[in-house]
């Protein structure tokens, strides 16, 4: 080195920066990029990526390619400071210090520190051109990372460290919930929240989706004729449930449009109605209800009774109910008056019945009640208060007050809910 002139000297050692910043950069930016982006553009057919890809297989052989350059340049370079400041200056030892000190600083702002936070900010951006220069040159050094890699092994061998078992790396449910949350701009709020509601289905049963017993429009089939005839022309729904005095008696389906077509082209008899039944399709209190959605697609089936371990009605699911969980309400149901469709009043107050499920109720007034317990308002409040209200009574559950209009003996008809502050409503998602 001495015979170059000393231009050429410094102009090497600020070469000797931009590789030591290359290696550092690269480092950085291959640990710090995204798996599976790198994936999907792999799959899109992205030569860089596959060839990125193809390194983080051999993270050990990647990491110690980088390490092996990156530190003999670190080490060069305080060497040819030396020698320069030695050959211009003398055995001076003031200006030794000053040359080291300078080095130093080099080396960490312009070879470590900045290009390690360009890396992490951009890491796609700099990991994929990287790759075409870092793949020829592990094939390079591919005897001398061997040998080195030879003692690496013996220390981590020593130490039982198995870097193989912790390459598979699995995303959990709520980790992936997080990445979702966190993806911005990037999703509409319509399908990010669709997704989230998708984690959710992993703890619902149908019986946090069911429609309960008391609001199951059921056709009692010992009615008298007309009373029966009248019901078919003007329910809400185009299938009913048909029982025979109690409800725990179900002899099958109606469908009533079929039914009313009958109606109109033949006399419609008793006899004739049982034989327009299909066979009621029951299912266990507590099935999952990803499991009820495959068992529906399985069965053909548009309607579910859901009975408990007594064989005792509990409540009907179909599966308009299950995919309300993911995207929303969008089905017709039957009325609850004039401002439940709307919200909040301008009060900020809302009447719902007490039979109204949680679950619901949170999904349309975007509140947080608690859903692990029980399934209806009427029973939330109940089992916070111990006993049925005789009169009006107001009562305050996860931040939201409610007041008990109209109860009976068996339970609560009707409650008035008032708007809680913002910090108690569920965020938008």
């Amino acid at each position: 080195m001495d015979n170059l002139p000393l231009w050429a000297q410094i102009c090497a050692i600020f070469l000797l920066l931009f590789l030591s910043g290359f290696f550092s950069i690269s480092e950085t930016s291959m640990m710090a990029l995204n798996r599976h982006r790198l994936k999907h553009l792999a799959n899109q057919g992205s030569l860089r990526a596959r060839t990125t890809q193809g390194l983080l297989a051999k993270t050990d052989q990647l990491l110690s390619v980088i390490l092996i350059g990156n530190n003999v340049i670190n080490t060069i370079i305080p060497v040819l400071t030396t020698s320069i400041a030695l050959h211009t200056f003398g055995h001076n030892n003031v200006v030794l210090s000053i040359a080291t000190g300078l080095v130093a600083f080099l080396i960490i702002v312009f070879a470590e520190i900045t290009p390690k936070i360009v890396g992490a900010t951009y890491p796609e951006k700099v990991a994929l051109p990287a790759s075409l220069i870092l793949a020829p040159l592990m094939r390079i050094a591919r005897p001398l990372v061997w040998f080195v890699n030879l003692f690496a092994n013996a220390v981590l061998g020593t130490l039982r460290i198995n870097t193989k078992g912790a390459r598979d790396q699995r995303l959990s449910t709520e980790e992936l919930r997080t990445i979702v949350l966190e993806s911005g701009s990037f999703m509409p709020t319509k399908h990010r929240s669709i997704l989230l509601n998708l984690f959710d289905l992993e703890n619902i049963t149908v019986d946090d989706v069911m429609i309960p017993r008391r609001r199951i429009e059921a056709l009692d089939f010992d009615s008298p004729f007309e009373q029966i005839l009248h019901q078919l022309e003007t329910c809400y729904h185009n299938k009913l449930v048909v029982y025979q005095g109690d409800i725990d008696r179900v002899l099958g389906i109606l469908h009533v449009r079929k039914t009313l077509a009958a109606l109109h082209n033949q006399e419609l008899e008793r006899e004739t109605l049982r034989e327009l039944l299909a066979e009621p399709y029951f299912v266990p209190a507590g099935t999952p209800v990803f499991q009820q959605l495959q068992y529906f697609q399985e069965s053909r089936q548009r309607i579910a009774i859901v009975v408990n371990e007594y064989g005792e009605l509990q409540g009907l699911v179909t599966p308009e109910d299950i995919i309300e969980e993911l995207i929303g309400e969008f089905t017709t149901t039957i009325p609850r008056g004039a401002t439940s469709r709307g919200g909040w009043d301008d009060h900020g107050e809302c009447i719902v019945p007490g039979s109204m499920p949680l679950r619901e109720l949170n999904r349309w007034l975007q509140l947080t009640l608690p859903t692990d317990g029980p399934k209806t308002l009427n029973g939330l409040i109940l089992e916070t208060l111990e006993e049925i209200p005789d009169g009006d009574v107001s009562v305050q559950i996860a931040g939201v007050t409610f007041e008990v209009m109209r109860s009976d003996d068996q339970a609560i008809r009707t409650v008035k809910i008032f708007r809680p502050a913002a910090g108690s409503l569920r965020p938008q998602r």
